[in-house]
């Protein structure tokens, strides 16, 4: 893509937004840098981009910010139908997403990966089976690096392993995955997206440019990843996530699925091992089925099978997904604060045969938190509703455990540990995003171990004294 002096301006200073702007900065583009927050609330590489030639706008967008534009970069945060795009897009300006402006730039393999739940997960094991290969192997989108910050120096052998949310996929014109994965779906950003169907949409356009030399490896398991599956032109590859799903009947063709104690993956009529479930190191039966996606993508992009069964056997898991924090007088504490909505939630409290203490809470984005009744029925000692959507699981679980509102965070992990008893489990489920109280599901996950490892230093001390 050629950029050399073409006038920019990138919407949103976040990581994304100010890798894109360096992007453009290292191609010789005029660029102007806008957010709606101050400098004092961004992170301290935003003011460093005006010693690098950027113009910065901040503390709010003006119009006139964008008048002359040729292009203008959207940071995945930022809102599609805001009106200074809108007018922006009037007056002839290209508009297009973060992860468009990387693709451009970029040179080598794609393969991308999204779905409602699991996505770090499988995007940080697919990296890991690829990096075994010996091959630059470039992995980030929504987790990681931005991909306008890999771009720089890939060559045609390079491979880029990028998890794809709906909102850096939504502003993609010529996007293109050889490899696509998609994990599944359910509702999720209802607060951002007009409706189910707009999140849905936005997703699949994780296929729109895939062609028939391309591959899809989808969840066969879930009827709205299949229904959108079928747009892409590219071979598909059903996976069955879960152990105990039936064997795919020989004349469906390729299909990845667990069979036997092992992962196996059929093409061509040939089925080969790709790892034994005795290798997996992580909690939930849900995120052997994200190491079953990745492996066989894995596979599709070249990645032998020693690589693949050596890298799950060392692969720990993500922070944030399902991470383990401590154990204090016999009560376990995990943090799966990367389970934004209602779905991911209910995904956690599975993973755990109980008695659980659940902090559950944010924002709200969608979802029945009544769907939770079940699980929770089964498992569920309380809840410790934090945020804004308390009245909502108050409602929603109230009838089924005992829902306990706390003030903060740290008031949770507090009552939570006061009712808890050795072999229970404290488990950060959130079930929503974290706006309302942290800037981020990352920063509320390290506030939780934060307050987690508080009371440990306080036990201890107390342990001491007695």
């Amino acid at each position: 893509m050629e950029l050399e002096g073409k006038r920019a301006v990138v919407v949103g200073m976040a990581r994304s937004g100010v890798a894109a702007a360096e992007l453009l900065l290292g191609r010789r583009a005029h660029v102007v840098a806008t957010d709606r927050k101050p400098a004092a609330e961004l992170p301290p590489e935003v003011v460093t981009l005006q010693g690098k030639g950027a113009r910065l706008v901040l503390g709010g967008h003006d119009v006139s910010t964008f008048a002359g534009a040729d292009l203008v970069v959207v940071s995945p945060g930022v809102p599609w139908d805001l009106p200074e795009l809108r007018s922006a897009r009037q007056a002839g300006a290209e508009v297009i997403a973060e992860l468009e402006l990387g693709f451009r730039c970029l040179s080598g393999t794609v393969v991308a990966i999204t779905g409602t739940k699991g996505k770090s997960t499988t995007t940080a094991a697919l990296g890991a089976m690829l990096k075994h290969t010996g091959r630059d192997v470039r992995v980030g989108g929504n987790i990681g690096r931005a991909l306008t910050g890999l771009v720089e120096g890939s060559t045609p052998e390079t491979v880029f392993v990028l998890e794809a949310s709906s909102f850096q996929l939504e502003g993609t014109e010529t996007f293109h995955a050889q490899v696509a994965v998609f994990l599944n779906l359910s509702a999720d950003h209802l607060d951002r997206h007009p409706g189910f169907e707009e999140y849905a949409r936005a997703k699949a356009r994780i296929f729109r440019n895939q062609t028939e030399e391309d591959w899809a490896v989808v969840n066969a398991d879930d009827p709205g990843v299949l229904a959108l599956a079928r747009e892409s032109r590219a071979r598909l590859v059903p996976f069955h996530p879960r152990a105990d799903a039936p064997l795919p009947e020989e004349r469906r063709g390729a299909a990845a699925f667990f069979a036997e104690g092992d992962a196996r993956l059929r093409r061509s009529g040939v089925t080969e091992r790709l790892f034994p479930l005795s290798s997996v190191r992580l909690p939930g039966a849900h995120l052997a089925g994200d190491l079953l996606a990745a492996a066989a993508a894995a596979r599709l992009v070249g990645a032998g099978p020693d690589a693949v069964e050596e890298a799950v056997r060392s692969f720990r898991g993500v922070e944030h997904v399902l991470e383990p924090v401590a154990e204090i007088g016999g009560v376990a504490f995990f943090n799966d604060s990367q389970a934004t909505n209602v779905e991911a939630a209910r995904k956690s409290i599975e993973a755990f045969p109980g008695p659980l203490l659940v902090v559950m809470g944010g924002r709200y984005k969608g979802g029945d938190f009544h769907e939770l009744s079940g699980p929770l029925s089964a498992r569920g000692k309380a809840v410790l509703a934090i945020g804004e959507a308390r009245p909502r699981i108050a409602e929603g679980l109230g009838r089924t455990l005992p829902v306990i509102p706390c003030a903060s965070l740290a008031e949770a992990v507090d009552r939570a540990w006061a009712e808890a008893e050795p072999g229970d489990t404290v488990l950060l489920a959130p079930g929503c995003s974290s706006f309302d109280m942290f800037e981020d599901y990352a920063a509320r996950g390290r506030a939780f171990k934060e307050e987690v490892r508080r009371l440990e230093q306080k036990e201890r001390g107390t342990r001491r004294d007695g």
